[in-house]
């Protein structure tokens, strides 16, 4: 009888010691740029576009290859796409003094003076082990302007926070074109 209860508090015990650890999260951050003025007023950013590849909570370190190299307990700790456009709609904002810049996916229902659109085509690590951005932007305001954007940022080391941390700063040079676009330069 003895026997049998330490067998099964042994089986109970089991999956408790098989359970993996929670994963590490990590969001972008928030990096200075150029202040630009004579922006629209009242600026919409829509909701963004990202490669599907992209669409998961795990980080994708790599595409390179024709594999995918995903970071299995290194997570974003929101889903990209609404992480990327919460972040720039912040950047814009100091970016356009002058302007209010809101998310579509908002409270707000502001009629907008110009819409900012992005499709992100990739997001990770290159051969050269440098993060690269890549997108394309569309801007209707005053005038439409759409263009294509590329940006590589190398890394400080091969952590995953200093991958982040490049990240942050690709995420920066594309708010910087973007207010840019929209500040008519």
């Amino acid at each position: 009888m003895l026997s049998r209860r330490l067998a099964l508090l042994a089986l109970a015990a089991l999956p408790a010691s098989c359970a993996s650890p929670n994963p590490t999260l990590y969001v972008l951050g928030i990096e200075p740029g150029p202040i630009h003025s004579a922006a629209p007023r009242v600026i919409q950013m829509r909701a963004i576009a990202v490669a599907h590849y992209l669409e998961r909570s795990q980080i994708v370190r790599s595409s390179e290859g024709y594999r995918m190299d995903v970071l299995s307990n290194e997570w974003w700790g929101e889903p990209l796409d609404t992480m990327i456009g919460r972040i720039l709609v912040q950047e814009l904002n100091e970016r356009l003094p002058g302007s209010t810049v809101y998310g579509e996916s908002g409270a707000i229902s502001t009629p907008p003076d110009a819409t900012v659109e992005i499709n992100l085509q990739r997001f990770d690590l290159n051969r050269e082990g440098a993060v690269l951005l890549n997108a394309q932007v569309a801007v209707d305001g005053r005038t439409l302007a759409s263009r294509g954007v590329t940006f590589t940022v190398r890394p400080a080391d091969g952590t995953t926070a200093a991958m982040v941390a490049a990240m942050s700063m690709a995420t920066a040079q594309l708010a910087d074109v973007i207010a840019g676009m929209l500040a008519g330069r």
